[in-house]
């Protein structure tokens, strides 16, 4: 288990939602239900659904924006909801997101180097001169240039606004990034940009990503293994390989069927679901060699 980074275990969710009537007993709705997986260190892990399946659920839960109703998640053999808000706040420089909209993650209001740098000031307590050091090195692994630190957010493209929410995300170094959406804004060739753009941070750096989307051409390319989730259960999983051309579960074979100009792998399949809207090799010095293992 020394390769695992990132473990859920049996994880549930339950919300309740306001009361139709001053007596009534308020709703129930089971985001998630005895989700569990593994996530290796320096691999890719997809999870894809339909809207409502829990996927973004399960990405505040493994962020530790919200408690689970039951289970845990352990995050570089961490009890992530059994910390106490001072260790889960240094936790935190570990794990960072990559929010889907590049126009709504950044403050408009603030030039790219505060962006980039507050976590670095918020976690560690680092220097101006320290942070304007660090964000420089961010900035130019995602192929921005460090003169672009001193712009503002509405002087970017929107994909050079996804670069730099990466960059944000990558100042603290950390081993895990969980990407929800992260390229679904976007333009389809700046998609690929940011995809190449991700991948190459992640064999420059042996960054971990638990990656988030309802395109599962973008999944099938980026991710080392799939997790399909219906009704906030785990439906089936497996190599991309296998799960987009051989699927097992009606649900997948549904959703594959949903793609189009994608053909159902079996000629029984069930109808269709509605179609879905569209460096130099160095670790981090913090890391060490193996931090550029896949």
């Amino acid at each position: 288990m020394a390769d695992v980074l990132l473990q859920a275990e049996s994880l549930s969710k339950v919300y309740r939602l306001p009361r139709e009537t001053l007596i009534s007993v308020p709703p129930r709705v089971q985001a998630l239900d005895g989700v569990g997986f593994t996530l290796r260190r320096g691999c890719s892990l997809g999870i894809v659904g339909e809207s409502g399946s829990g996927k973004s659920t399960l990405a505040r839960l493994v962020m530790a924006l919200e408690r689970p109703t039951s289970g845990r998640v352990v995050f570089d053999g961490q009890d992530l909801h059994g910390l106490s808000p001072d260790a889960l706040r240094r936790a935190r420089a570990g794990f960072q997101m990559v929010f889907q909209d590049p126009y709504g993650s950044l403050d408009p209001r603030r030039k790219v180097l505060q962006t980039v740098s507050e976590p670095l000031a918020v976690m560690h307590g680092a220097s101006r001169v320290e942070q304007r050091e660090r964000a420089g090195e961010v900035i130019d692994a995602v192929g921005l240039r460090t003169s672009d630190l001193d712009k503002y957010p509405h002087e970017f493209s929107g994909g050079q606004r996804q670069r730099i929410a990466i960059a944000r995300a990558l100042v603290t170094r950390p081993k895990l990034i969980v990407a929800d959406e992260p390229v679904s804004a976007l333009d389809v060739s700046v998609q690929a940009q940011v995809l190449n753009l991700m991948q190459d941070l992640q064999d420059r750096f042996g960054v971990t990503y638990l990656f988030i989307s309802h395109d599962l051409a973008v999944v099938d390319l980026v991710c080392d293994e799939v997790i399909v989730l219906q009704h906030g259960r785990i439906v089936e999983q497996g190599d991309p390989d296998r799960l987009f051309r051989q699927p097992q579960h009606p649900y997948t074979q549904r959703l594959l069927a949903a793609v189009p100009g994608q053909h159902p792998p079996r000629a029984n399949v069930a109808p269709p679901l509605r179609p879905f809207p569209s460096g130099d090799g160095r670790p981090w010095p913090s890391q060490g060699p193996e931090g550029a293992a896949r």
